[in-house]
């Protein structure tokens, strides 16, 4: 009680003999952090209009922040007085990082991870990627995770130490991405007839692309009841990277490809099922007259 008395004096004696200082040094903490907040997003504005990676600009600024905001706490600890105790701790900063860096391994990995993806720049800011079966939008990158916005609208936060150890698929890098579905007609068809058809009915669509990336329509296998014919066609992800629209150009395409089909006179059959009775027809009548 005694210890807890005593020390309640001594800081209320410090406060009274250095509240000038104490002012002092807040406002200089809170200039600090203002000015360290105004570098970082005049870094990250200057970053962008420089890269085309919105991402690289976020992370470098996030770190400079953080770098300088340490750098004004230490010396407002110095400020304060507690020079020794500032002292220390840069001079334990490499053991401390040692020790931290073994216990949260992990953290270390993603801010490790974070950086390698500023700077590499695998994808940038509203691409459409997947990884370990996750498919999505990227919306932000920080030192320790990066947020990827679902078709269906979830939130995932991934570890960036995942995204730098599995495949990773862009499908918006290029600004180029190709669908396709398969279509089957009957034997009495003909196939080239139909390829005609089908090529002609996909280039009227909007929003197929033409030239380089022209559809393609070829013969894909002759299953068991049916000629299987597979429709390819690409779509400009830079016009708009929204998977319900490319959903959209497919669902028209193929309802548009049936339809034309049919008006020409093409048939596209269904699975056909066949039934074997292995009784003998002797039997067979029996259990018929039985039931009569």
């Amino acid at each position: 009680m005694e210890n807890a008395s005593d020390l309640y004096n001594n800081i209320v004696q410090y406060l009274r003999l250095n509240y000038l200082n104490l002012g002092l040094t807040f406002l200089f903490l809170v200039a600090g952090f203002f000015i360290a907040n105004f570098i970082k997003r005049r870094i990250r504005l200057r970053l962008i209009k420089r890269s085309p990676n919105h991402i690289t600009a976020t992370f470098i600024s996030q770190i400079t922040g953080f770098t300088l905001k340490s750098i004004i706490v230490l010396i407002t600890l110095y400020l304060l007085g507690l020079d020794a105790f500032t002292n220390k701790v840069l001079a334990g900063a490499g053991l401390l990082t040692f020790v931290i860096g073994f216990a949260l391994k992990d953290i270390g990995e993603n801010f490790l991870a974070g950086i390698i993806l500023a700077f590499k720049s695998p994808f940038r800011l509203d691409d459409l990627i997947e990884i370990n079966n996750i498919e999505g939008f990227v919306k932000d990158i920080n030192i320790r995770e990066t947020l990827i916005k679902t078709p269906d609208g979830k939130d995932v936060f991934l570890p960036n130490s995942i995204i730098l150890k599995n495949p990773l698929f862009n499908y918006t890098i290029d600004g180029f991405l190709r669908y396709e579905f398969t279509v089957g007609i009957a034997y009495e068809n003909n196939p080239t007839d139909a390829i005609k058809i089908i090529l002609e009915t996909v280039n009227n669509v909007e929003g197929v692309l033409k030239g380089d990336k022209k559809p393609s329509i070829s013969i894909r296998e002759l299953a068991t009841n049916t000629i299987n014919i597979n429709v390819q066609f690409w779509v400009d992800t830079f016009k708009t990277s929204r998977r319900s629209v490319h959903h959209s150009i497919r669902s028209q395409i193929m309802n548009n490809v049936i339809a034309a089909l049919i008006a020409k006179g093409f048939s596209l059959p269904a699975s056909i099922v066949e039934l074997k009775n292995y009784d003998p027809p002797n039997t067979l009548n029996l259990k018929i007259n039985e039931n009569e």
